[in-house]
């Protein structure tokens, strides 16, 4: 544990972030995850023991990490917004049965024809979003 805080410090400290214990709370928490969270969620994770997190500095450190590239915002479903530390480029599933969200690895599409878009737009990244139901449900 005390190598991944190490490292958790050192990121943020690579990415010129001041490393605040909710930073460092909030970023830690999304590595030890998958399921990829609501910033509800978070502080729920984080408050579960012992209240020390407003709802503000949650999302405050969130906008931190996704400003200099450490988390990113994967909107799935209208009205939420989930957050992601896995930055590489991937892909999602999400389950619309039971809501379960995994990571789709990049290589499993062809990528599209951008140059077909409309004169004007540049595209800067793109990213396939499959819905469906899982084995589980």
């Amino acid at each position: 544990m005390k190598q991944e805080a190490n490292t958790i410090v050192n990121t943020l400290k690579d990415k010129k972030l001041r490393v605040t214990p909710q930073r460092f709370a909030v970023y830690a928490n999304l590595l030890s995850r998958t399921d990829h969270p609501t910033a509800e969620q978070i502080l729920s994770d984080l408050n579960k023991n012992a209240p020390t997190s407003s709802q503000a500095t949650v999302y405050s450190a969130l906008q931190a990490l996704r400003q200099v590239g450490l988390v990113r915002e994967v909107l799935l479903e209208p009205g939420v917004c989930r957050y992601d530390a896995n930055v590489e480029s991937h892909h999602h599933f999400r389950c619309r049965c039971c809501g379960v969200i995994e990571d789709i690895p990049w290589e499993t599409f062809e990528p599209p024809n951008l140059q077909g878009l409309r004169e004007g737009i540049k595209a800067e990244r793109y990213e396939v979003i499959v819905e469906g139901i899982c084995d589980r449900c």
